[in-house]
């Protein structure tokens, strides 16, 4: 079996740095194998500590895979998912993840709830809290997930909303990690729509002192107030978060190119709109050249080629979308190893 020995990133005074150790350290002190929240439901609610910690537990349960183990925390323990918007990667690695850590997982749709026909959020959460140890949901409205963890006794993870999309960038800081070994000096840019992906990474980069650039069409800027947000965050860390609308200035140097669709769920009324707001948006060879030669290209998937991403960039040697997709498997091993 793998031995686990953590490279660990300790923070001190607005800069990040690597070090050796047996247990993370965050300002001089110990991180320990907890989280200081119950839930996860957005970026803006967990500390740099908790994210290290997350990531630790991630990296650490990734170790283990292909190993024999009988590491099962989540033995006997039964976990719910709620879907109300179609998912691959969500659905498909957090089942993954509880079963590969002992457990099981229901999953629930709409037509198998009666929220679907009137039941209150406060009564869903208190009914279903008797009977699971935990609950996925991917749902439209940030708001429905943080009722329905107020009114639950039981862990609740944020699967995608239309306003954030935490897990998702837990998975992107991973990432990063692994194929450029370090968050510090790191500048990350995001092109396309400012939307619940761009909302999660731009916190969780600054949270952790990545420099983050975003470049979108005019009208289609991420919200006022989480850019706001992060940026307050941003200057604490020693890191800058740059807006604007020009995509070869925003990958100018960066060590790590990100985009997303430019039509997301929901939106096929607006598809041909997007479709011409965005055409000049595209991550393709010729903007990657302006990337730092380490540069490497992230994508949250589904990927359109020909629309925000060229063939040749998501399927070339600097592409790691696909390590980013399991990444997404491990970050919820960490979270429910840590919360349940």
């Amino acid at each position: 079996m793998h031995k686990y020995s953590p490279s660990v990133v300790v923070i001190e005074r607005g800069s990040l740095v690597k070090k050796k150790t047996g247990s993370a350290v965050v300002a001089g002190e110990a991180v320990e194998d907890t989280l200081n929240i119950r839930h996860v439901l957005k970026v803006a609610d967990l500390s740099t500590a908790d994210i290290i910690t997350i990531i630790r537990k991630a990296r650490y349960w990734k170790l283990q895979e292909g190993q024999t183990s009988d590491l099962r925390p989540l033995e006997g323990k039964t976990l719910g998912m709620i879907f109300s918007k179609p998912s691959t990667r969500t659905r498909v690695s957090f089942q993954a993840a509880v079963c590969q850590l002992g457990g099981q997982a229901i999953n629930l749709s709409m037509n198998d709830l009666q929220l679907g026909r009137g039941e209150s959020i406060a009564d869903t959460a208190r009914v279903l809290s008797r009977y699971l140890d935990g609950i996925l949901i991917r749902t439209f409205s940030q708001g429905d997930v943080e009722e329905f963890a107020a009114f639950s006794t039981m862990p609740v993870i944020n699967g995608l909303t239309d306003e954030t999309h935490p897990t998702q960038a837990l998975a992107d800081l991973m990432t990063i990690q692994e194929k450029l070994g370090r968050w510090q000096g790191i500048k990350l840019a995001y092109v396309g729509d400012g939307n619940n992906v761009a909302h999660s990474l731009m916190m969780a980069a600054a949270k952790v002192g990545m420099d983050f650039a975003i470049a979108t069409p005019p009208g289609y800027e991420p919200e006022a107030a989480v850019v706001n947000a992060a940026r307050e965050v941003a200057a604490s860390m020693g890191s800058v978060i740059e807006v604007g609308y020009d995509p070869e200035a925003a990958c100018r140097g960066a060590q790590a190119v990100y985009t997303d669709v430019w039509v997301s769920m929901g939106q096929d009324g607006e598809k041909d709109a997007r479709l011409e707001a965005f055409k000049d948006y595209q991550v393709n060879d010729e903007l990657m050249s302006l990337a730092s030669e380490e540069a490497i290209f992230l994508h949250c998937l589904p990927a359109h080629r020909g629309e925000e991403v060229s063939a040749s960039v998501i399927d070339g040697p600097q592409s790691a979308v696909f390590d980013q997709a399991e990444n997404r498997m491990h970050i919820y091993k960490g979270i429910l190893s840590l919360i349940i």
